[in-house]
């Protein structure tokens, strides 16, 4: 069960990470909030959808 949350977790954050990367926002921001996924696997994603994506 942990290695399919792990899993779970990593394929999340590919997606966040890939939207980030198309996003419009400027060079800083982006590796900011890629910083942020990284860093924070559980959280980035969710900040960066209520924060970020705007």
């Amino acid at each position: 069960m942990g290695r399919l949350l792990s899993l779970l977790v990593l394929v999340i954050d590919i997606i966040v990470i890939l939207d980030i990367l198309k996003s419009n926002k400027d060079t800083e921001k982006k590796i900011l909030w890629i910083i942020a996924v990284v860093f924070l696997p559980l959280l980035g994603p969710v900040f960066y959808y209520v924060m970020g994506k705007k």
